[in-house]
C-alpha cells in the first residue's frame, strides 16, 4: 500500500506541491503565532518578577514599562533625585532601584543603576567584580559574547538606545571600563551594560554630589571641564595650547550640561506589605509630577493587544488549514474517478477493499504529514531570519529553535485534517465493483 500511494502521489506533482504548500504555510502560521505569543509572554513575566511598581515621568504608563523594564522602548524622561528618597524613606518599599537611561553601546543599552538591580534579576558574576568606582561597567552575559569584551576592556559609550543614535558624540571623553561580566540568567539583563547612576551623570557632564568626586575629579575636569567658564577666563593662567578649536565650540554645550541638575529616568519598586500596592502608586499619580504604572496590568494590557491580533491570524491559519484539508478532498475524489479501471484491477488481482481503502487513506495522511513537516521548518526557519535581522525580536529575547509543546497538537490536527479528506474518496474506493467497471470498459 505505501508503495502504491506513493506512486499516485508522484504521478500527479503538481497537484500534490500546491496541496503540501497550502498546509505548509498554515502550520507555519499556527507556529509562529504559537511561538510569539508563548515567548513573549514568558519573558514578559520573567522580566518583571520581582517589579511591583514603577515610577517615571509622565506619558504613556505602557512606554515606561516597556522601557524600564523590559528596556524596548524609549524612555518617558527624566524625574527628580528626590524622588528616590522620598520612595526608599516609604515603610511600604522594600526595595526601590533606580534607573538611569539614555546610552548604548554597540546598540546594547547602558543601564546606571545600583547593585541591587542585578539583585532583582538573580545575576550573579562569571568574572570580574560588580562596578564600585566611577566609568566602571558590568556587561550582561550576551552583550560580552557578542561584543566579545573582556575584563579590563575599555569601550566608548554613544547617546541614544540604538546603534544608529549618534547624535552626541561627546562620550569619547569617558571611556567605560569593563569590571565584571555575569553569567546568563535568561532575562533581560544580560543584553544590558551596568553601570552605577554617578558614572551615568560623569558621561553626560551633570555636576553632582558624590563622594567620588573628589578623588576622581582630575577625571572628569579633563573630560568635561566642568569648570568651563574659569578655562576661559584664566585661558593666560594656564596653558592651554593642547585645547583645540573643536574643544572650544563644544564647551558652550558642556557647560550648559554642567549646569543640569542630576536625575533619574525610573525607579523600580518592590512593596514590603500591601499596604503599599493601595496607598503608593494614587500618592505618585496624584500628589507629583510623576506616575506610576504597575508591571502586571500593563503587560496583561500588551498581551491583551497582542492576543486580539494573534486570534484573527490564528483562525485565518486554521481556515487556510482546513482549504488544504478541502484541497487534498477534491484532489483524491477525482483521482478516485479516474483511476475507477484501474482500482477494479486491482481487485481482480487479488487486493482486498480494506487494502484499497488504506491506500487512499495514506495519500491524505503522507500529504498532510509533508505539509505539516515543511511548515514547521519554515516556521523555525522564518524565526531565526526574524531574530538575525530585527534587533527588535532580539531585544525580546526570541530563541529560535525552542519547541512547545502545542506545535504537536498542530501537526496531529493537520494529519487528522488530511485523514478526513481522504475518507470520502476511499469509502468509494472501496465500494468499487471491478465486474461492472470492466464489463463497462470492454
Amino acid at each position: 500500500m505505501l508503495s502504491l500511494a506513493f506512486a499516485y502521489l508522484r504521478d500527479r506533482p503538481l497537484t500534490t506541491i500546491l496541496n503540501i504548500l497550502l498546509l505548509a504555510i498554515s502550520v507555519a502560521m499556527l507556529v509562529l503565532l504559537l511561538q510569539f505569543g508563548s515567548q513573549f509572554e514568558k519573558r514578559f513575566q520573567k522580566d518583571a518578577e520581582g517589579i511591583d511598581l514603577v515610577v517615571g515621568s509622565k506619558g504613556s504608563p505602557l512606554q515606561l514599562i516597556l522601557s524600564s523594564v523590559f528596556h524596548i522602548d524609549q524612555p518617558t524622561g527624566n524625574i527628580p533625585l528626590s524622588s528616590l528618597e522620598l520612595l526608599r524613606n516609604d515603610p511600604a518599599t522594600a526595595r526601590v532601584i533606580p534607573l538611569a537611561l539614555g546610552d548604548n553601546f554597540q546598540g546594547y543599552r547602558i543601564v546606571g543603576t545600583d547593585e541591587s538591580f542585578a539583585e532583582l534579576h538573580q545575576a550573579e558574576l562569571a568574572q570580574g567584580a560588580m562596578f564600585d568606582a566611577p566609568l566602571q561597567a558590568v556587561m550582561g552575559a550576551s552583550v560580552a559574547s557578542q561584543t566579545g569584551a573582556n575584563l579590563g576592556q575599555k569601550f566608548i559609550g554613544s547617546h541614544g538606545l540604538t546603534e544608529d543614535d549618534e547624535s552626541d558624540t561627546g562620550h569619547d571623553h569617558a571611556p567605560f571600563e569593563t569590571v565584571g561580566i555575569l553569567a546568563p540568567t535568561g532575562t533581560v539583563i544580560d543584553r544590558l551594560i551596568l553601570t552605577s547612576v554617578e558614572s551615568f551623570w560623569d558621561v553626560h557632564g551633570i555636576e553632582h554630589d558624590h563622594t567620588h568626586d573628589g578623588e576622581n575629579s582630575h577625571d572628569h575636569e579633563e573630560g568635561h571641564n566642568h569648570e568651563g567658564e574659569a578655562g576661559h577666563d584664566h585661558g593666560d593662567e594656564h596653558d592651554h595650547d593642547h585645547e583645540t578649536e573643536a574643544t572650544q565650540t563644544t564647551s558652550q554645550l558642556q557647560d550648559r550640561r554642567a549646569q543640569l541638575e542630576p536625575e533619574l529616568t525610573a525607579l523600580l519598586v518592590s512593596y514590603s506589605n500591601a499596604s503599599g500596592a493601595i496607598r503608593i502608586p494614587a500618592m505618585i499619580n496624584r500628589q507629583t509630577e510623576m506616575q506610576a504604572a504597575v508591571p502586571a496590568v500593563e503587560t496583561a494590557r500588551l498581551l491583551n493587544l497582542l492576543g486580539v491580533s494573534f486570534e484573527g491570524a490564528r483562525v485565518f491559519a486554521w481556515l487556510l488549514a482546513c482549504i488544504g484539508g478541502l484541497a487534498i478532498f477534491v484532489a483524491l475524489f477525482s483521482m478516485a474517478r479516474s483511476r475507477e479501471g484501474d482500482l477494479a484491477l486491482l481487485r481482480v488481482m487479488g487486493a482486498t477493499r480494506p487494502q484499497l481503502f488504506g491506500t487512499i487513506l495514506l495519500e491524505g495522511l503522507f500529504t498532510a504529514l509533508a505539509g505539516a513537516v515543511l511548515g514547521w521548518f519554515l516556521a523555525h526557519g522564518f524565526l531565526t531570519a526574524a531574530r538575525n535581522s530585527f534587533d527588535t525580536m532580539r531585544d525580546l529575547g526570541l530563541t529560535a529553535w525552542q519547541p512547545v509543546s502545542q506545535e504537536g497538537f498542530i501537526i496531529l490536527a493537520v494529519l487528522l485534517i488530511g485523514i478526513i479528506a481522504a475518507v470520502i474518496p476511499a469509502l468509494r474506493v472501496m465500494r468499487v465493483d471491478p465486474a461492472a467497471i470492466l464489463a463497462r470498459a470492454s
